[in-house]
């Protein structure tokens, strides 16, 4: 366990689009004051973890939320704009009030299957986890046994990339739940004869993980 690499989901602080219910996608917005405060604490715990390699999406609430951990663990934050949250194309800036009125049946469609799209021609949740993982993957390559990789990105793609990590069919992904600002979660990988594995030890968390022996000893 103790030689497994790691991979840290971070998801971005709060925005002034987030307290207004508002749907982000790839408007780029930055951190309101509680977002700025967010970002400082989860620096001031996940820095702990001793992150090797820090990749953040090139939106600003992103990279603002990746650069407190860089400073205090003395990484430098790597852009990867397959980072970025789903493309949602016309439903950009709407209140979730403003979406149901207006897209009512389209929003319930794209809520229940992860191959529509939203905002007309918008990205399918499919394709969003796709260009997550080469970012994964990306930043995975060279780190060696034991090494923890940091992935500063948005609620969407961190649910899309992680249910596509773990295997899990795409249908399937909504039983992740949805991210809160600044929470993270953490994937052990388990490298097996069968190929590497990846394991869920955190999901939306806003603590440390505790070690914890196997569930049968």
């Amino acid at each position: 366990m103790n030689r497994a690499r790691r991979v840290i989901f971070l998801r971005h602080g709060r925005t002034e689009w987030n307290l207004q219910q508002r749907f982000q996608g790839q408007t780029d917005i930055s951190l309101d004051e509680v977002g700025v405060a967010q970002a400082e604490r989860a620096a001031a715990m996940l820095a702990a973890l001793a992150p090797d390699r820090i990749i953040s999406s090139d939106l600003v609430r992103a990279r603002a939320t990746a650069e407190p951990v860089a400073r205090l663990v003395g990484v430098p934050v790597e852009s990867d704009r397959n980072l970025r949250e789903t493309f949602a194309g016309t439903w950009e800036g709407l209140t979730r009030a403003e979406l149901l009125a207006r897209y009512g049946d389209a929003v319930a469609a794209w809520g229940a299957s992860s191959d529509q799209r939203p905002g007309e021609h918008g990205e399918t949740r499919i394709e969003v986890a796709a260009r997550v993982v080469q970012a994964v993957e990306r930043g995975l390559a060279g780190l060696d046994a034991g090494a923890t990789l940091l992935v500063v990105t948005h609620g969407g793609a961190a649910r899309a990339g992680i249910g596509h990590l773990l295997g899990l069919p795409p249908e399937h992904w909504a039983m992740l739940g949805v991210m809160s600002n600044c929470s993270w979660s953490i994937l052990v990988e388990d490298v097996s004869p069968f190929g590497p594995r990846w394991r869920l030890q955190e999901y939306n968390a806003g603590t440390l993980p505790e070690p914890a022996l196997a569930d049968d000893r």
